[in-house]
């Protein structure tokens, strides 16, 4: 079995997210999971541009969670309220599970707890495509001024980790890659990223001004642009 890295050894593919999944999982007539839905963006691409038969979204977050309830025009989805620790869905009753960006916001004490449910929600063969962000680029070193995840992030490999090497799942691929990420303004990062409806990152005054300071050499006319690199897990369930 080839050896997981937390971090590439040889660089990152220049593509998106939306391409690798489309390359590597079978959305045809899948039941697929997404935990961590966030605002439902991926959910809405997923749901929309591929031949799923179902997607049930999480979200952790009531506030969000609350909001995505009203989202009326994706009848393929389901919305439920609940964490990747304690997954609200049947044995064995989906393909794919997804998690962008989401498996280092479980709590680190849960995240054995959070790939058993995978484990236990899987359909014998079925795929977690589990993408995290890599500790590195210019935008990592603007968030651990409020919001260092070092230490969550490594946690969450090293959970994957142990899930693989206990049995539970095989490991697919391990695939690097770097995608963009932008903002309008230092309004539009304020409201996604310092003060997000589900966390409290304890912002003074003296951080605020901290922070805008590492934001505005990156502003220009059109806003923001960061290139920021990822690892994706596909684990299929064994």
């Amino acid at each position: 079995m080839t050896e997981m890295q937390l971090k590439s050894p040889s660089g990152y593919m220049d593509t998106t997210e939306i391409e690798i999944m489309q390359e590597v999982l079978p959305f045809k007539d899948a039941d697929v999971l997404e935990l961590g839905c966030g605002r439902a963006r991926w959910t809405r691409t997923i749901a929309e541009r591929f031949p799923v038969k179902s997607v049930t979204a999480t979200e952790v977050d009531r506030v969000q969670h609350e909001k995505n309830l009203r989202i009326t025009d994706l009848p393929k989805v389901t919305f439920i309220y609940g964490g990747a620790e304690d997954i609200p869905t049947d044995d064995a009753s989906v393909d794919i599970v997804i998690m962008l960006k989401s498996l280092h916001h479980v709590p680190m004490d849960r995240m054995d707890q959070a790939l058993a449910e995978i484990h236990r929600v899987l359909r014998p063969g079925g795929l977690a495509y589990i993408s995290e962000p890599v500790y590195a680029g210019a935008f990592n070193d603007i968030l651990l001024l409020f919001n260092d995840e070092k230490a969550v992030r490594e946690a969450a490999f090293n959970a994957l980790k142990k899930a693989v090497k206990a049995g539970h799942f095989k490991l697919e691929q391990e695939i690097f890659f770097q995608s963009k990420s932008e903002f309008s303004s230092f309004a539009e990062f304020e409201e996604r990223f310092l003060f997000p409806s589900h966390s409290d990152h304890a912002i003074d005054e003296a951080l605020h001004k901290k922070v805008q300071a590492a934001v505005e050499p990156h502003l220009g006319p059109d806003g923001a642009r960061f290139t920021n690199p990822h690892r994706v897990d596909l684990l299929q369930k064994i």
